[in-house]
């Protein structure tokens, strides 16, 4: 325990009360009791019963730091926190204080009217001056203190300084919190960064408004002139494939007429379509096709094949520089292959539709609108939007190649396929190209189709098990003609046709379709059952010139 200080006064004011040579008799000494140090303990900080917290031997001042060593003892830290932190320096009795009183007022929380603080400290001092030794320190000229009680004291002292108030002028700087040091750093950091994003900001703004060629800024200027598109997509398919279709408009004699779509086959002027496109015009009547950009030429039919719906006409003046399509191989298309159909659908010209093909050889029959005859093909189908006015137009694949000849839709409510004028329900059939293909160089060539056959009549029940070969043929003739691609191969009246190759057959329509997807002198298996017993056998196709 350092006693160093005792008995002398401080420079300029004591920093502990003046102790004379000699106290009085009975006066109960004010430092510790004389004899060896571990004989006596010193005061430790009490707990303030309103706070909880412990005052330390001397009193702290807001920012926690101790001020002044205590008479006759230690220099002991205080308890204090920051303000409002809930901690009370000074809250405990302090030995070798002259008024033996608690610190009074709380640091961090100052309770100037607390009955516990400064005006409650300063009446216990006077009494202890008349209560005890050593008497009071001499008044001295009040100086301002940290965290004083509610006449600007610190603790429990009246007018007058604490033991161990520095001298004026030279009181100690107080300790800046680090933590307001690290806010302080921060707020600085921050000032400088939003400084130099100003900066960065106005220089590149400047540059920018100057036209600088660090700017990034696209304008409407810098835009291609001419919009590429990639090939293959339906932009780019349709761009190169419409000018080589053709609106048809055909006017029969009678009045009678509608528009159907074509394209462009050869180079000579030939246009592919569908027989019941131009049937009406067949025999005297008008027939127009009108291109892409509106250039109309009148056109007359070549031939027409009504069993297999394929036509041909030809332009009177064909102009130079056709672009006939490309033709694909059908026999290679497969189902979910892409789909693009041009067309004039209710006579809207050059209307573009996407889709899938969705079946192969689907059996379709079909009629010309008149009831005078039917088609019979073996399909393809898509989900393409086919209607009325599509009809002869190309089916193109992603490649913009022909695949097929849009040929007929099943409408809702209609009850059969065929060319009513009921909108696309997403059911569209087209003419195999290859088959459309050996039609067309037909009619080309001789003006009328040639149809391949078995030579035999069979039911057209739909829906069956099989083609089913009947009784008899029509005005009473064999069903079976003799000597014929059927007869030589063994077939008789009543066999049940199951099979075409590897395709199953379920009524006469399906056979009839498959057969004329081929050509005449084809050798092909037809799988049937008599009596119960299933049989194959190897036929040769026959032919028939014309229609019957």
């Amino acid at each position: 325990m350092s006693t160093e200080n005792e008995g002398t006064a401080a420079p300029g004011g004591p920093s502990v009360p003046p102790v004379p040579d000699a106290a009085p008799q009975g006066t109960p000494p004010s430092g510790p009791p004389s004899g060896p140090r571990e004989s006596w303990q010193e005061p430790t900080a009490q707990t303030d019963p309103r706070t909880g917290s412990q005052g330390g031997a001397g009193g702290a001042y807001e920012d926690g730091q101790h001020r002044g060593a205590q008479p006759g003892g230690d220099a002991q830290p205080g308890a204090g926190g920051y303000p409002g932190s809930g901690a009370q320096p000074g809250a405990g009795a302090q030995p070798g204080h002259p008024d033996g009183a608690s610190g009074g007022a709380q640091g961090g929380n100052v309770q100037g009217g607390d009955p516990a603080g400064g005006p409650k400290g300063a009446s216990e001092t006077g009494h202890a001056a008349d209560a005890g030794w050593p008497p009071p320190p001499p008044v001295i000229p009040s100086y301002a203190a940290y965290g004083g009680g509610g006449d600007g004291s610190m603790g429990g002292g009246g007018g007058g300084p604490q033991w161990g108030a520095p001298e004026p002028g030279q009181e100690p700087r107080p300790t800046r919190r680090r933590q307001g040091g690290l806010i302080t750093a921060v707020l600085a950091a921050a000032l400088i960064a939003g400084g130099i994003g100003g900066g960065v900001g106005y220089w590149a703004s400047e540059r920018n408004d100057d036209g600088g060629a660090g700017s990034t800024t696209v304008a409407a200027a810098d835009a291609p002139k001419d919009v590429k598109r990639e090939s293959g997509t339906v932009a780019a398919v349709a761009q190169k494939s419409l000018p080589s279709v053709v609106t048809i408009e055909a006017q029969g004699g009678n009045g009678e007429g509608g528009t159907g779509t074509g394209f462009v086959y050869d180079k000579q002027g030939h246009i592919l379509t569908n027989n019941h496109v131009v049937a009406s015009a067949a025999n005297g009547g008008d027939l127009t096709a009108t291109f892409s950009n509106g250039d109309k030429y009148d056109a007359e039919v070549v031939g027409r094949a009504e069993g297999y719906d394929v036509a041909v006409v030809k332009l009177k003046k064909a102009p130079p520089g056709l672009t006939p399509l490309p033709l694909a191989n059908s026999d290679q298309v497969a189902v979910g292959d892409s789909t693009i159909a041009i067309g004039a659908p209710f006579g809207l010209s050059n209307t573009v539709t996407t889709g899938i093909i969705s079946a192969k050889n689907r059996p379709v029959a079909s009629g010309d609108g008149s009831g005078a005859s039917n088609s019979y093909m073996s399909a393809l189908q898509t989900d393409a939007s086919i209607n009325p006015g599509n009809s002869g137009g190309p089916l193109l694949d992603a490649r913009g190649a022909v695949i097929g000849i849009n040929s007929a839709i099943q409408s809702a409510g209609s009850g059969g396929l065929g060319q009513s004028q009921a909108g696309s329900i997403g059911l569209g059939f087209a003419i195999p190209i290859n088959q459309a293909k050996n039609v067309a160089e037909q009619l080309i060539e001789t003006g009328q189709p040639v149809y391949p056959l078995i030579g035999a009549t069979v039911t057209m029940t739909e829906g069956g098990e099989g083609a089913t070969i009947s009784p008899q043929g029509e005005g009473g003739v064999p069903a079976v003609t003799p000597n014929g691609p059927a007869a030589k191969a063994g077939l008789k009246a009543g066999d049940v046709i199951t099979k075409f190759n590897d395709t199953p057959i379920d009524s006469g329509p399906t056979l009839i379709g498959q057969i004329w997807t081929h050509k005449p002198g084809d050798k092909v298996t037809l799988t049937y059952i008599r009596d119960g017993k299933e049989s194959k056998v190897q036929v040769t196709l026959g032919e028939r010139k014309g229609e019957s």
